[in-house]
């Protein structure tokens, strides 16, 4: 389970406090679902109204207890306040949406790594791609040089999806820096295709040249510390933020690609 902040929990104690009360329990009854939900009568043991147990609560229980409090409130809400949801009241609607959002994320870990995964999933509409994404988001804590490897793979099928579906020869040589050079080129969004006379052009070339320089260096990763060469008995991987960095990086990079291939496929654009 992954965690809520505290800038998240207020957006639940906006949509659940109403003027010291929490929705439509009376303290009797708050006390006894709090009870039933995380063995705990707030109001019995702050000694306070329900809002300002609610909050009191929040701040010092640990994530997954607050997780599970909130949960309960929030399918609570939604069994009792139906007509509140559907009546679209501006901050109250806001509210609702913006919490059973960052529930889903919590109850199902979906960070905005593997939800970007996710997309990227449907996006490529491959069996294969899609193993390799999970795969690799999977990895990332459960074996770090294995999402390593993965990260540079995504990166090379995202390149010969782009270039073989558009008939462009991909020679079996080239480095993923190479291909990675390739495919910018052919969606005109390499350095070279950045015109002195543009806006920042240095800055833009700055970040692109960026863009480039990810796929090398996770490339050097990978022969290091990744999955696809032999280790000898003294190898040590890196840890799990090495991975994310790697994992995050390749994301970044294939959905910038993807992104603009797509792009300029809707604009009907010359260069595919």
């Amino acid at each position: 389970m992954s965690t809520i902040s505290k800038i998240e929990i207020g957006a639940f104690t906006n949509l659940f406090n109403r003027d010291g009360y929490v929705l439509n329990f009376s303290t009797n009854k708050f006390d006894v679902f709090t009870q039933n939900s995380v063995g705990m009568a707030l109001c019995d043991h702050y000694g306070m109204s329900k809002g300002k147990s609610l909050t009191a609560y929040v701040n010092e229980a640990n994530n997954n207890e607050v997780v599970k409090l909130l949960g309960d409130l929030l399918e609570y809400y939604e069994l009792h306040y139906q007509s509140e949801i559907q009546a679209s009241n501006g901050d109250i609607q806001n509210y609702y949406n913006k919490c059973r959002e960052i529930m889903n994320r919590v109850k199902l870990n979906q960070t905005p790594l593997v939800v970007a995964g996710e997309i990227l999933k449907e996006k490529f509409s491959s069996d294969y791609m899609s193993a390799q994404i999970d795969i690799m988001l999977k990895m990332q804590t459960e074996n770090p040089t294995e999402a390593i490897g993965k990260s540079k793979e995504l990166i090379e099928s995202c390149c010969k999806t782009i270039l073989e579906g558009n008939r462009v020869a991909v020679n079996k040589n080239w480095t993923v820096s190479q291909l990675v050079k390739e495919t910018m080129t052919f969606l005109q969004v390499s350095t070279d295709n950045v015109g002195v006379t543009t806006t920042e052009a240095s800055t833009v070339k700055a970040v692109l040249g960026n863009l480039h320089g990810i796929a090398g260096n996770i490339a050097k990763l990978r022969n290091a510390y990744g999955s696809g060469h032999g280790k000898g008995a003294n190898f040590k991987g890196l840890t799990v933020r090495h991975a994310k960095l790697a994992v995050g990086s390749s994301v970044t990079l294939v959905t910038y690609l993807w992104e603009t291939y797509e792009w300029r496929v809707l604009n009907n654009n010359p260069a595919v």
